[in-house]
C-alpha cells in the first residue's frame, strides 16, 4: 500500500514538474467576461481547463459570491453540463441551490447536475471523479470553513485534472480563508450595493440587475485588480454598472423652455 503512494506522489510531482517547467508556454484557452478591464488584466478572459477560487464571507455575501460563481460557470460551460458539489453542511447554513434564481440569471437549469457530499473528502473524490469526464464544461466545488483537506496537494490534483480534461473547476469556499494553492485565480466576492428603486409606480418593486464587489487578489498571468461588475442577465455577462439605474423619459418638446429656444432661434434668424 505504501509502495502505491509512492509511485503515485512520484508520478503526481513529475507532472508538476513538466508543468511548472513549462509554464510560459501554457496558454490556456480563454472566455471573456464581459467587464473591459478585468479582460484586460485576465489577458481576454477567465482561463478554460484551469482552476479558480472564490472566496467570501458569510450571510449576504454567500448569496452573492454563488450568483458570481453561477455567471462564471455559465460564461466557462459554453452550454455543455456543469456539475455542482456541495458538501452538506453547506446546504445546512446557506440553502439549497435554487433553480428559478437561476433562471433569473440566464442560465439553463436542465444543464445542472448536483451533488451533495457528506464531507469535505467525499466533495474532493466527487470533484476529481467530474473533472475526469471531458463532456463537462465546468464543475463547481463548494465547501465551507477551513478544511484541512484543502491544501497544496489537493489543489494540485485539482489543476491538473482540470489541465488534462480541459474541464474548467471552479472552486467556492464560504467562510474560508485564503491558501497557498495552484489556482489561475483567486477572487474575494461581497455583496455590491444595489442601484437606488425605480420610482415609476409600475416599476416599484421590480427586482435591479445584480451587483458584485469582485476583488481579483491572485492572477498568475498578470496583476490583480478590484471592480463593481453587473450580471446582464439577457445577455449572460458580466458588464459595469449602468451609469442610470433609473428610467429616464425624454423631455416632450412642447416643454416651456423649449418653446423660448425656438423662438430665440426664428429671432435671430
Amino acid at each position: 500500500m505504501s509502495g502505491a503512494r509512492t509511485n503515485t506522489l512520484a508520478a503526481l510531482r513529475g507532472n508538476i514538474e513538466r508543468i511548472e517547467a513549462h509554464g510560459d508556454a501554457y496558454a490556456p484557452r480563454r472566455v471573456a467576461l464581459g467587464h473591459a478591464e478585468a479582460d484586460t488584466l485576465l489577458q481576454g478572459g477567465l482561463a478554460l481547463g484551469a482552476m479558480h477560487e472564490v472566496f467570501t464571507e458569510t450571510g449576504r455575501h454567500s448569496a452573492a459570491a454563488t450568483g458570481f460563481v453561477a455567471g462564471l460557470a455559465g460564461r466557462a460551460a459554453a452550454r455543455r453540463p456543469l456539475v455542482w458539489i456541495r458538501q452538506d453542511f453547506t446546504e445546512i447554513e446557506s440553502g439549497a441551490l435554487s433553480m428559478s434564481g437561476l433562471v433569473e440569471l440566464g442560465l439553463d437549469p436542465r444543464r445542472l447536475v448536483t451533488v451533495r457530499a457528506v464531507d469535505v473528502d467525499a466533495a474532493l473524490r466527487s470533484a476529481a471523479d467530474a473533472l475526469a469526464c471531458d463532456a463537462l464544461g465546468v464543475v463547481v466545488l463548494e465547501v465551507w470553513g477551513q478544511a484541512r483537506q484543502f491544501d497544496l496537494v489537493a489543489s494540485r490534483k485539482l489543476t491538473l485534472a482540470a489541465q488534462a480534461s480541459g474541464v474548467t473547476c471552479l472552486l467556492l469556499r464560504m467562510a474560508a480563508e485564503p491558501q497557498p494553492s495552484t489556482a489561475e485565480t483567486r477572487w474575494i466576492v461581497r455583496a455590491a450595493h444595489s442601484p437606488p428603486a425605480m420610482q415609476a409606480p409600475l416599476l416599484a418593486s421590480a427586482w435591479g440587475a445584480p451587483l458584485f464587489d469582485t476583488q481579483l487578489v491572485r492572477n498568475r498571468h498578470g496583476p490583480v485588480g478590484r471592480w463593481i461588475m453587473e450580471w446582464k442577465c439577457d445577455e449572460c455577462l458580466f458588464g459595469q454598472p449602468s451609469a442610470y439605474p433609473q428610467l429616464v423619459a425624454a423631455a416632450p418638446a412642447h416643454r416651456s423652455h423649449q418653446a423660448r429656444a425656438r423662438a430665440e432661434q426664428r429671432r435671430a434668424s
